[in-house]
């Protein structure tokens, strides 16, 4: 069960290897958090990952999972839930891909779209099920603000984390009233190994500061956290930009 102040004690993370999920881990390890679940591919950066966890003091496990196999979701993840209680699940499966390759290559673009829609539509449903049946728990998504418009340079991830970011508000809508807190988190640009070698964009935030407004968020019960908090007033203005206009913006 979370504490007093809303911290987790039990932590599943759905991509394991997110430099976002990971630094919101080590915060909640430092405030409580006791049992983190790392779901992911099998890979030495996973293991690194728990390895770096456990040395926080943590009792950290790790969990077979991919997300462009959703058939086989409910069996990996209900090995967790079958475990105990899971006050919080972070859904941090994502991939940025590349934009002009995914475009010449509709097999690449389809697996940036399975990645961070279709996969996160099967798990999320599988962990909004579990947590219903105990009765409480958060489930965290982490959208982006990518997906508030489509933009020419990035509109295949953008679409993708539009199709994500609406599937999380109607199960936020759906789990309303059961004990369950679905929470949306969409960040600007974030310094990471993903978007090493982009230009920066104005606004841009790290790990850390994610982690950061997560934990408020949790505190707060929020349902929709923009990080930083600017880009809510940003994103609404291009959001109602006329067509012609964003077109020519150097998006």
């Amino acid at each position: 069960m979370k504490d007093a102040f809303g911290i987790p004690q039990s932590l599943l993370i759905l991509g394991g290897t997110s430099e976002i999920a990971l630094a919101t881990a080590r915060r909640m390890i430092v405030r409580r958090t006791r049992t983190v679940w790392l779901a992911g591919r099998p890979t030495p950066a996973l293991e690194e990952a728990a390895g770096q966890l456990r040395a926080l003091g943590a009792d950290v496990r790790t969990v077979a999972f991919d997300a462009l196999d959703p058939e086989a979701h409910e069996e990996a993840l209900g090995k967790v839930f079958a475990e105990g209680d899971v006050d919080m699940v972070l859904m941090a499966v994502g991939v940025l891909g590349d934009q002009a390759l995914d475009e010449r290559e509709p097999v690449a673009a389809a697996r940036v779209a399975m990645t961070n829609y279709t996969g996160a539509v099967s798990s999320g449903l599988v962990c909004a099920k579990a947590l219903q049946t105990q009765g409480h728990g958060s489930l965290v998504v982490l959208s982006s603000v990518a997906g508030e418009r489509a933009r020419r340079s990035n509109f295949i991830y953008g679409s993708s984390k539009a199709g994500l970011d609406a599937f999380a508000q109607g199960l936020g809508d759906a789990l309303y009233g059961t004990g369950v807190h679905v929470m949306i988190v969409r960040p600007g640009f974030v310094r990471t190994r993903m978007t090493a070698g982009l230009p920066e964009a104005p606004l841009a935030t790290t790990p850390e500061a994610v982690a950061a407004a997560i934990e408020l968020g949790l505190r707060r019960r929020s349902e929709t956290v923009w990080v930083p908090g600017a880009l809510r007033v940003v994103m609404s203005a291009l959001r109602h930009a006329p067509r012609g206009l964003f077109r020519r913006l150097p998006l």
